[in-house]
């Protein structure tokens, strides 16, 4: 599977600050990449230099094989972008905003522009400053998706946005994204809505790539688990290298099992030895982002 970005060593630093610090990360084409962190991890900021708002100070990032210091208005002919402070003319309305963008792809999709402002439910004769938060995120994505780009990249989207608007802005993005085969990089730290979209996710920590693989694969290899022990005394440290967050209550040891396989219990019956039962349970996106989040807190 080829890669639409692909970022090598970046460093971007702001005064003594480190926000992005050495990352290299890969994006395959076609997919519903997350890219998953609390605020202050650098997501903004990686994004703001693939998307050439200001060049790194070390490594690069390439997209759509193209460096990003070198992208141009041709370059963005072919990428939707939508952020959290995205400036727009609050005096046009929805219809002269659209009638404003659209002689600047030329592979607009008029078609498709109005089956979207259908689809989303925006007043086109509304001025943009008189738009709620959410028809005002809609706005940007239709003008984002109407001349039908090869990458779509969101920046927190979800912030400020009703229950009802992020189910309508999950189900529009799946729907479309199904029907046109776009890659889309989406970045948030809102876990529970971005796990129904995405089928690839980073982990970003304080400028640093934490995970990146399939949701699939990342999935499959943690649980949750719990053993009642034979003897209270019969665990012992260290733990296995694949053990995160582990915790002794009595009998009851718990810990997040980081390499689940068919040796996960044996792994588990050598180190701590006889073992009365023993459960393992399967994590959403959300419990391993929290897991990951408190294992980097404690490491560091």
């Amino acid at each position: 599977m080829s890669a639409i970005i692909q970022i090598e060593a970046m460093t971007k630093r702001f005064r003594k600050t480190v926000a992005v610090d050495r990352l290299t990360l890969e994006v395959p084409e076609g997919s519903i990449f997350a890219f998953l962190g609390p605020n202050g991890a650098g997501k903004t900021t990686t994004i703001k230099a693939m998307m050439n708002l200001f060049p790194p100070e070390e490594g690069r990032a390439l997209v759509m094989g193209r460096p990003s210091t070198k992208l141009g208005p041709e370059d963005f002919q072919h990428i939707g972008y939508v952020s959290e402070n995205q400036k727009m003319p609050g005096w046009m309305t929805v219809h002269e905003f659209i009638h404003y963008c659209a002689p600047m792809y030329p592979d607009w999709d008029w078609d498709f522009c109005r089956r979207l402002l259908k689809q989303f439910d925006l007043p086109a004769d509304r001025k943009i400053k008189h738009l709620s938060r959410g028809m005002k995120v809609k706005a940007a994505l239709l003008t984002s998706l109407a001349y039908r780009p090869r990458l779509l990249v969101l920046d927190e989207p979800f912030t400020g946005l009703d229950p009802l608007v992020r189910d309508e802005f999950i189900r529009g993005v799946l729907e479309l994204t199904e029907q046109e085969r776009w890659t889309v990089f989406i970045s948030s730290h809102d876990i529970d809505e971005v796990e129904r979209l995405a089928d690839w996710v980073g982990i970003l920590n304080k400028g640093r790539l934490g995970i990146c693989e399939s949701v699939e694969i990342l999935q499959n290899r943690f649980r949750r688990a719990e053993a009642v022990l034979e003897s209270e005394s019969a665990a012992r440290k260290p733990y296995p290298a694949s053990w995160l967050l582990p915790e002794k209550a009595g009998p009851v040891l718990s810990y997040v099992e980081s390499a689940f396989d068919a040796e996960a219990e044996p792994r588990l019956k050598e180190a701590v030895g006889a073992v009365r039962d023993v459960q393992f349970a399967p994590m959403s996106l959300r419990d391993i982002f929290l897991t990951l989040a408190r294992t980097y807190r404690i490491t560091e």
